[in-house]
């Protein structure tokens, strides 16, 4: 199937939003994502099912003064 992961188009094999975020290089990084617009807290995204078309942002903090 095919995802969205940051408004770019990614071919995806998994069931998971977890799945979907150690594909893309994202296993040890502390980040926020959404699904279609809705926050998904770390503690549910390997519960939470990635289904054909999903957009997924994932957001990492940034630092600065």
């Amino acid at each position: 199937m095919t995802i969205l992961i940051n408004g770019k188009a990614t071919p995806f094999d998994g069931a998971t939003l977890a799945d979907a975020l150690n594909a893309n290089g994202y296993a040890d990084t502390v980040v926020a994502t959404a699904v279609n617009g809705t926050f998904v807290p770390a503690d549910a995204r390997s519960d939470f099912a990635i289904k054909a078309g999903d957009q997924i942002e994932v957001l990492a903090p940034m630092q600065g003064g």
